[in-house]
């Protein structure tokens, strides 16, 4: 779903766009679908990386790397960020940006912005660089801590905040002509570690007990906290802070028990001994709620969000921890959640795709020490086909849609092209 502040390409940002439905932003390109047929494959080119966050398409045949550092915060320095615009077949670096001033490590975001350029968030600074990885512009954010990725609102206004499970998250817009901050920084009532999800000029925040909203008001120049939108999904219960929140344009879905202690995957990283939750927000009405576990198994977490695909009202999150992926038909009039197909022993934990048109929903599974990534039928779970992309880790970041009949997998060790052979 196509968002006003981004460029026209089919993946100019994180899951597809700031509500995170993790499907095209726009029905360009060439294909909009793996389509795999009887006899058909996938086969996997891949390149080993520093530390590989997400990749994003520009113009046709553009494809954006964002890579970040890491040794460096081990030994208590800060860290760097760099894009490359690579090959879209081979991978191989086309253009290098210089090392992007980071500080604080955490995967930070990268999006093409309207105006035809590149902005990226990463530690403490905000960059704006050129289609040709030119560094044009830079801006030190206000805390010294990482700050997790960004929002580009329809107006063009660019939202990003602290990552914090602490202290309250700091909300700063920034205005993308000048590279300024465009009003006064807003502090939240608590603290967040969930990447920020947008619809319209609202920006949505996942805290560490409860969802809100602010709106852009025109009229004042800044973001307004909306009193009548607010929901308190830990309440009483034990559970942990929630992750990413996906907006299907009725309401908001996401996941909690997302504390865990990943180092090279999430199986078995759990560390909250009751099962994570789906949980579901009305837009127009926040006491319209529905909380359901995935799985029921003790020990749950999750480090990413559900997805949901509006076409057949599916909608699916999984239990990383203990392995497990779930889907429901959920019938909009009675808010019923039917349950349609389980998977077990699945190692999910990355940010999805989703095909639309073919119902082809595109997953991670980690098993014998190694990843591989796989194509399932979203309506009945059916496997349509798997590879391994290797490496030791287990991806828990962004995949993105490629430019035929192949997608972009990202995994922290390697980048990967997976096509239809």
């Amino acid at each position: 779903m196509s968002s006003a502040g981004y460029f026209a390409s089919p993946w100019p940002g994180e899951d597809g766009g700031p509500q995170r439905l993790q499907t095209s932003a726009t029905g360009q390109g060439p294909s909009q679908a793996l389509a795999l047929q009887t006899g058909e494959s996938l086969g996997c080119t891949a390149r080993r990386t520093l530390l590989s966050t997400m990749t994003v398409l520009g113009a046709p045949g553009e494809v954006y790397l964002l890579t970040h550092s890491a040794l460096r915060a081990k030994l208590g320095f800060p860290t760097t960020a760099c894009v490359e615009k690579i090959d879209p077949i081979n991978l191989q670096t086309r253009l290098r940006s210089p090392r992007l001033l980071g500080g604080p490590m955490w995967p930070g975001g990268m999006a093409l912005h309207r105006q035809g350029e590149l902005f990226v968030v990463y530690g403490r600074y905000l960059h704006r660089l050129s289609r040709d990885c030119e560094l044009l512009a830079s801006l030190q954010l206000p805390l010294n801590a990482p700050y997790n990725s960004f929002v580009i609102l329809d107006n063009g206004l660019i939202v990003t905040k602290n990552l914090s499970d602490r202290v309250p998250a700091r909300l700063s817009v920034v205005d993308p002509v000048s590279t300024q901050r465009a009003c006064a920084d807003l502090d939240c009532p608590e603290p967040s570690v969930a990447r920020l999800s947008a619809k319209g000029n609202t920006v949505y925040v996942v805290g560490v007990r409860s969802v809100f909203r602010y709106h852009w008001s025109e009229p004042s120049a800044r973001l307004v906290m909306d009193p009548d939108w607010r929901f308190d999904y830990i309440g009483a219960s034990a559970q942990s802070y929630g992750w990413d929140l996906v907006i299907d344009g009725k309401n908001a879905w996401f996941m909690d028990n997302g504390r865990h202690r990943y180092l090279f995957r999430m199986v078995g990283a759990g560390v909250s001994p009751s099962a994570n939750r789906l949980i579901r927000v009305s837009l127009t009405n926040a006491a319209d709620h529905q909380i359901v576990p995935v799985c029921g198994a003790p020990g749950g977490s999750i480090t990413n969000p559900p997805l949901i695909d509006l076409q057949r009202q599916i909608v699916v999150a999984y239990d990383s921890a203990n392995r497990q992926m779930q889907a429901w038909r959920f019938e909009p009039q009675s808010r019923a959640m039917r349950p349609i197909w389980h998977k077990q022993g699945l190692g999910c934990a990355s940010h999805m795709l989703l095909y639309p048109g073919t119902g082809e929903l595109v997953t991670n599974d980690y098993r014998r020490l190694g990843e591989e990534v796989l194509v399932l039928d979203i309506e009945n779970g059916t496997e349509r086909g798997r590879v391994r992309v290797g490496g030791l880790n287990q991806g828990v970041v962004f995949p993105s849609v490629g430019w035929g009949r192949d997608l972009y997998w990202c995994s922290m060790s390697r980048v990967a092209r997976v096509f239809v052979q």
